[in-house]
């Protein structure tokens, strides 16, 4: 072969493989609002519920149709939407490394712009979406590896919910699809304005707040998941006590002895069951270094409670093992590297701590308050938790 021949040889080898290559190209949203997506359907199907579909979905925002009425196209898509996961980090943990196609929470692994550092918050969790009037529509889709709109048209046409909402400019919003009634089966959404970005918190308080998104009779009904290592998974109460314990990391039980000082079943406030109205519940805090012995890091415990109004501790017998059932729930945030190890102390469900702990300017790690929000839906408890600007880390 001549040079010149090995030469245009090169160039389209060259060529081609630039042409393989996935092209990924970035296009700036004008006016974006800011919007974060959990699918709280987590019923299980068996084999009695041979009406029920799988709680797989996709989201069509401003969906388009054909003349049967079946989605062709959409402007915005967030398919394979799994149920979601019961800890939200505050950092998209899920947009790489993993090698299945299920999204436990939209934007999650799906490849779109991304929210700003605002006010001092990182959205990099919410999907940026142009602002204005949406229809959002949810469809139930198999759980397979085939994208949506490539499915048949009888498999396009299972919606689970729909409704329009008019997104403002640089407003932060967490939509979540969820189950309306456990006996219907009806579904519904909830669209929650937040407002953690417009209020003046201060940068030593760790902040949280509590939803109880269940269905209407679920607390009642007959038809529960297996008896587990919780009493949450039984439901609870429509209206329920919160209060807040905090325990040194070395304690090696929890009670009012070994209880951080004035942090021994402090109450809070009472949270009521609520698949309708979007209210930001109010923010409650703790001093991230209540625990006064630590300076620069701390890992102590929080445990929050539900108790049913008119019990108290001294009823609940501390364990909450004697209850009947829907009368006390257990939430206790560790560590992150303690979930494993850690014995199980008392019968309630487990958490990554409401703080952050890693390694900033030449301390590592530091220990950085953060906005947590609680959310018990049908027997689960789920963690979502926003991180705060902090400094990079120095290397010596």
């Amino acid at each position: 072969m001549k040079p010149q021949h090995y030469l245009t040889a090169f160039i389209a080898s060259i060529g081609l493989l630039l042409h393989s290559c996935t092209k990924i190209e970035y296009h700036e949203v004008e006016n974006p609002a800011y919007l974060r997506v959990f699918n709280n359907l987590n019923y299980e199907v068996n084999l009695g519920d041979k009406d029920l579909l799988v709680p797989y979905l996709t989201m069509l925002i401003d969906p388009e149709y054909d003349q049967n009425g079946v989605p062709i196209s959409a402007a915005i898509v967030g398919d394979f939407l799994d149920k979601r996961v019961r800890y939200a980090a505050p950092y998209p943990t899920h947009s790489a490394g993993s090698t299945k196609r299920n999204n436990p929470e939209y934007p999650g692994k799906e490849n779109v712009l991304v929210g700003p550092i605002l006010n001092g918050f990182d959205l990099s969790s919410w999907a940026q979406i142009p602002a204005g009037s949406h229809r959002i529509a949810f469809y139930f889709r198999p759980v397979n590896d085939i994208p949506f709109f490539e499915l048949t048209d009888e498999l396009k046409q299972n919606i689970a919910i729909e409704g329009t909402y008019n997104l403002q400019e640089r407003e932060i919003y967490t939509l979540h699809v969820l189950q309306k009634d456990f006996e219907t089966k009806e579904n519904g959404l909830l669209l929650r304005q937040e407002n953690f970005h417009h209020l003046p918190f201060s940068d030593s308080l760790v902040y949280m707040n509590f939803y109880n998104m269940s269905a209407r009779g679920f607390l009642d009904s007959k038809d529960r998941k297996p008896d587990g290592m919780t009493t949450l998974e039984h439901g609870m109460k429509d209206e329920m006590n919160v209060y807040l314990s905090l325990y040194p990391e070395e304690a090696t039980a929890y009670n009012s002895q070994t209880a951080i000082q004035d942090y021994y079943a402090r109450f809070l406030h009472p949270v009521y069951r609520n698949t309708e109205e979007p209210t930001v519940s109010p923010y409650f805090h703790f001093p991230l270094l209540a625990d006064t012995t630590k300076t620069i890091t701390t890992n102590m415990v929080q445990q929050i409670t539900f108790l049913a109004p008119g019990l108290n501790f001294i009823d609940m017998g501390i364990g909450g093992n004697v209850m009947p059932k829907g009368l006390c729930s257990h939430l206790t945030f560790y560590g992150l590297n303690e979930l494993v190890s850690l014995p199980s102390r008392v019968n309630s469900a487990r958490f990554p701590s409401m703080f952050i702990n890693t390694h900033s300017g030449v301390h590592n790690p530091k220990s950085f308050p953060a906005i947590n929000t609680i959310e018990v839906v049908n027997g689960e408890a789920y963690l979502t938790t926003i991180q705060r600007k902090f400094d990079p880390p120095i290397y010596k």
